[in-house]
């Protein structure tokens, strides 16, 4: 029989806290909680009995540093949470406004640090993304005008070595016309034609 798996926000609803709540004290108290194979937090019923038994004593008055130490016998599920309350009383219990307000505004930090931490994670992510995607582009557009380069300097190159074989070619047909109407000038016997002999 699989065991009934319930994401933050039905184990928040069934503890009767926010989820930063649950989250904070998972952090805190350094509980196992399990994660899915996309690697969100998934809560049992045992997760839940402990939340539940975490709350009462929260509601008591006992602080998280006195929560942390009973933790073991909070696991073991067959506890009277009177008990725990009553023995609690050789652990620091927040009973005044003070320290309860220290631990708010701790659970705050807490809230805030890890909201910041994951802000600029998702930021830096998103603006590795953009760079790569800028720096792709330009290096493209770099690549397409160093090929058009080339190949204009290659043109340019095949069109003035065109342009020489043509007057070489142009040039020799011409010599060898002269010389071709130079000879026709001249008889057999190396005298110019029309001369008397």
């Amino acid at each position: 029989m699989s065991e009934t798996r319930y994401m933050i926000s039905d184990a928040s609803r069934l503890v009767d806290v926010e989820a930063h709540v649950l989250r904070y004290w998972e952090e805190e108290l350094e509980l196992p909680i399990g994660r899915n194979e996309m690697g969100h937090r998934y809560y049992t019923e045992e997760n839940i009995r402990l939340f539940r038994h975490i709350k009462a004593l929260k509601d008591g008055g006992v602080q998280l540093k006195a929560i942390k130490q009973l933790l073991p016998e909070l696991e073991k599920g067959d506890v009277k949470l009177e008990g725990l309350l009553a023995r609690a009383g050789g652990i620091p219990v927040s009973t005044d406004a003070e320290t309860a307000r220290k631990e708010k505004m701790q659970q705050f930090q807490c809230i805030m640090s890890r909201l910041i931490a994951e802000a600029l994670e998702d930021h830096t992510e998103k603006m590795g993304c953009e760079i790569s995607t800028q720096v792709s582009g330009q290096v493209i557009k770099e690549m397409d005008y160093l090929l058009r380069m080339k190949e204009e300097r290659e043109d340019e190159r095949f069109r003035r070595l065109d342009e020489t074989i043509r007057n070489s070619q142009k040039s020799r047909r011409e010599k060898a016309a002269i010389a071709k109407e130079e000879k026709r000038k001249w008889n057999f016997f190396g005298q110019k034609k029309g001369q008397a002999v």
